[in-house]
């Protein structure tokens, strides 16, 4: 059941459902975000067709040890923060609470451009599903169904969610397993070429390009953290959940490039001619058509999985602004049978449908301008935030390494802030290659601005409540230790709950 905080006979405020998830789950909501099919058929392919590099599989392993790296900070910091405002909480603690409201302000625009963006993918590969069977389907409908069955499992028990990630992830690690045997089990010429997994290749000027889209690959398995307050013993969940999250699509998509490789000997040709079909003709002739028809099916769940996954992640968000009032109190209330966050889903519901009715009126290609476009722009956003948090580790345990080792405390989180700080600079600077767009293009520095707006906007904001509510301001990332948010819309209304003496002092 959602948890309830009682100030004497009056119930304070209703927050999310407890206790519901354990590790696997937990795993699977962080690989779903990965969506590692989507990425092997999708960005795998284009990778070596447009950079026309062998080094992908290499750059993958590498990628997931950065983002290991970072993981050992994050989640170190995960044992003594339960937050579901994730990257946003761990940035006030360690940032203090003015860049922590930054962070959240990119946070929600970021979260919501990946859901919002897959869509539209989703929506193409419907249709193209559809109109290989002989149905005739418009990619907007197709879309719409997509964003129905989300915005229904949004506001329903998120371990209810979980169950199904759990099966549409269980057979898409099969099936991806199976073509990856086939592929290796016939090399091309018959005899493997271990030359893509040489390190002298990370010397090449296209390895930081393909280093960007890779970690990119890896947006989502931090949605680990911000199902903190609903798992199951969160500061053992949480850690080993946030490891396995980037580890599994790591070595999946690293072993899956190396044997796209190694089954069809010149990869660059065969990307540049097959795009997205490039692993399904490549294993075609060696499995039964029915596995085929199969894979085709499972791209399409993988990216409802992965739109599933951001919008659990963006409701948590709204949900931990809300509770902390940076947002209206209304975003800080669960619906009290499911413990979940009806405003923020609605409210993600809602702008997604917008979006897409406007991108459906005006005959915008929902496939560059809807997927490519706003995943990348949310990729953005999610790294930046990645690259905040990092160096917010190393301010929380530069304080107080409350016991835990060095390395954890202070070595690993250190290598991923400067790690991360070098893939930050060359997003930036190398977006308008990552949209394809031409060099005096507007888009090249959009985004980057957008951002940039938004964070001032946040600490403006930070500032405002800092001045006019200073028990607000003293609640900022805190979660329940702070003070809960007010208003049940789902009971009746009470007072809000004070932070506590102790948190205010910090706060001044």
């Amino acid at each position: 059941m959602a948890r309830t905080t009682m100030t004497g006979p009056d119930i304070v405020a209703r927050g999310l459902a407890n206790n519901r998830l354990g590790v696997p789950s937990v795993v699977f909501f962080g690989v779903a975000g990965a969506a590692p099919l989507t990425v092997i058929l999708g960005s795998i392919s284009t990778i070596y067709a447009v950079v026309g590099n062998t080094a992908v599989p290499l750059v993958y392993f590498v990628a997931a040890l950065i983002l290991s790296l970072f993981t050992v900070g994050f989640v170190a910091m995960s044992r003594h923060i339960v937050n579901s405002g994730a990257f946003y909480s761990y940035i006030s603690h360690g940032l203090g609470r003015m860049i922590g409201v930054a962070a959240a302000f990119i946070a929600l625009p970021a979260y919501a451009a990946m859901q919002i963006g897959l869509l539209g993918l989703f929506g193409v590969v419907a249709a193209s599903i559809l109109a290989a069977s002989g149905v005739t389907v418009s990619w907007f409908v197709c879309s719409l169904v997509g964003w129905f069955l989300v915005a229904i499992l949004g506001v329903l028990w998120v371990d209810l969610s979980g169950k199904v990630l759990a099966v549409l992830l269980t057979v898409e690690i099969a099936i991806v397993l199976i073509y990856d045997f086939v592929m290796l089990a016939h090399p091309h010429g018959g005899k493997v070429d271990f030359g893509p997994l040489n390190p002298q290749q990370l010397a090449t000027p296209e390895v930081v390009a393909m280093l960007v889209l890779a970690i990119a690959g890896f947006v989502g398995f931090e949605a680990t953290v911000v199902l903190s307050e609903e798992a199951k013993d969160p500061k053992k969940t949480i850690g080993r959940a946030t490891h396995w999250a980037v580890f599994l699509p790591g070595l999946l998509c690293g072993v899956s490039a190396f044997a796209m490789s190694t089954n069809a000997g010149d990869i660059v040709g065969a990307a540049q001619a097959d795009t997205t079909n490039l692993v399904f003709n490549l294993v075609t002739p060696y499995v039964p058509e029915a596995l085929v028809n199969i894979g085709y099916i499972l791209f399409l769940t993988s990216v409802f999985a992965a739109m599933l996954a951001f919008h659990t992640s963006v409701t948590r968000y709204q949900f931990a602004l809300g509770r902390e009032r940076v947002l209206p109190r209304i975003y800080g209330s669960a619906h009290p049978r499911t413990g979940a966050p009806i405003a923020g889903s609605v409210t993600q519901s809602v702008i997604a449908l917008i979006v897409l009715i406007l991108y459906f009126v005006t005959k915008t290609d929902p496939l560059v301008h809807l997927f490519a476009w706003m995943t990348v722009a949310g990729g953005l956003g999610v790294l930046m935030l990645m690259w905040a948090t990092s160096a917010a580790v190393v301010g929380f345990f530069l304080r107080n390494r409350r016991r835990e080792n060095v390395w954890r405390a202070r070595i690993a989180p250190l290598l991923a802030f400067l790690l991360l700080t070098f893939v930050l600079l060359a997003t930036v600077i190398g977006l308008g290659d990552l949209l394809q767009v031409d060099d005096d293009s507007p888009f090249n520095w959009l985004f980057s601005t957008i951002y940039a707006l938004c964070a001032l906007f946040g600490i403006g904001w930070a500032a405002i409540m800092r001045g006019s509510r200073p028990d607000a301001y003293a609640g900022i990332g805190r979660g329940t230790e702070g003070f809960v948010a007010a208003e049940s819309v789902f009971g009746r209304p009470t007072r809000p709950h004070r932070v506590t003496a102790d948190v205010a002092h910090h706060a001044a």
